[in-house]
């Protein structure tokens, strides 16, 4: 039926043209402008060059693995080579953090693990604040959180406008501390209650297809999955999420629902945080962790099931 009613519409224009053909223009594919939500990608050395330096004040009981060594370094190196194996099962370059419920530690993970990956000085990495609602990546690393994502997905920012990089490209010699030159951080900005209209945005899909290529991994804090429902729409553009529960915290049940939540994405696994006394078993393959404030533990650990 299509092909008979295309067929009538032609023979009518057809009719209609040799009536009155100068009604009719014929517009050239290159007269026809873009649409308005047509991303632009910019090269590579136009995005490096325009990515804007800014004074980060990181807190380094929140970043232990700024250090040169100790245990948290080394626990989340662990994770770091564990991802990188992944890697040869299937390609991974974005990669969502989320936990279930709020505070299991799920920001606290995903920039330690950001960090460590750019440690790795053959790596490029980005870090993204996910969480509109309760943005607090900016406040570990010391940064200025405008503009940000929030601003992007509204229109009201540009690409090049809401990515910075710390303004001390050296490392610094005091007691091990070091600032990370090839770590680049997108703040969440203003946020708001809207942000699940914000995220589930065509320009969030288009910000990572743009970035990518730029960067060799692309780590981004999100709410907690089963407190809204941002998480599984920023999981869209991810290539694996990582699960992040509280050690002796976190029922069980909840640690299910929230796997259960991110039933359509790749799964890389689970990080256990604030772990105290981890037994030295064969269940327990990897080991992550640093101590807070207060003398709380903020210990994480990779369990695999043998």
């Amino acid at each position: 039926m299509s092909r008979i009613f295309e067929a009538l519409q032609r023979a009518d224009l057809e009719r209609k043209i040799a009536l009155d053909p100068e009604a009719f223009q014929i517009v050239e594919p290159e007269n026809i402008p873009f649409s308005e939500t047509t991303e632009q990608v910019k090269s590579p050395a136009i995005l490096v060059d325009e990515i804007a330096r800014r004074r980060w004040s990181p807190s380094l009981t929140s970043l232990p693995t700024l250090a040169d060594r100790g245990a948290g370094v080394e626990q989340f190196r662990g994770l770091r080579t564990r991802i990188y194996q992944l890697r040869n099962e299937a390609p991974i370059k974005t990669i969502l953090v989320s936990s279930g419920m709020p505070g299991e530690g799920k920001t606290f993970v995903a920039a330690n693990l950001a960090m460590s990956l750019a440690r790795n000085t053959a790596a490029n990495v980005l870090l993204i604040d996910g969480d509109l609602r309760r943005p607090t990546l900016h406040n570990l690393l010391g940064a200025p959180n405008k503009p940000g994502l929030s601003e992007y997905l509204a229109g009201t920012a540009e690409l090049k406008d809401i990515l910075q990089r710390d303004l001390n490209e050296e490392t610094l010699d005091r007691g091990g501390e070091s600032r990370i030159a090839n770590l680049t951080f997108i703040p969440a900005g203003a946020g708001g209650d809207d942000s699940s209209e914000a995220v589930s945005n065509p320009r969030m899909e288009a910000l990572i297809v743009a970035l990518a290529p730029h960067f060799n991994c692309i780590v981004i804090d999100s709410p907690p999955v089963l407190a809204v429902t941002d998480a599984v729409d920023l999981a869209r553009v991810a290539d694996g999420v990582l699960l992040v529960a509280r050690g002796a915290s976190t029922p069980f049940d909840v640690a299910q629902r929230a796997q259960a939540a991110f039933s359509h994405s790749r799964i890389l696994g689970f990080v256990v945080n604030a772990v105290k006394g981890v037994p030295r078993n064969a269940s327990y393959s990897y080991y992550y962790g640093e101590e807070e404030d207060g003398g709380r533990s903020n210990r994480a650990n990779k369990q695999r099931r043998q």
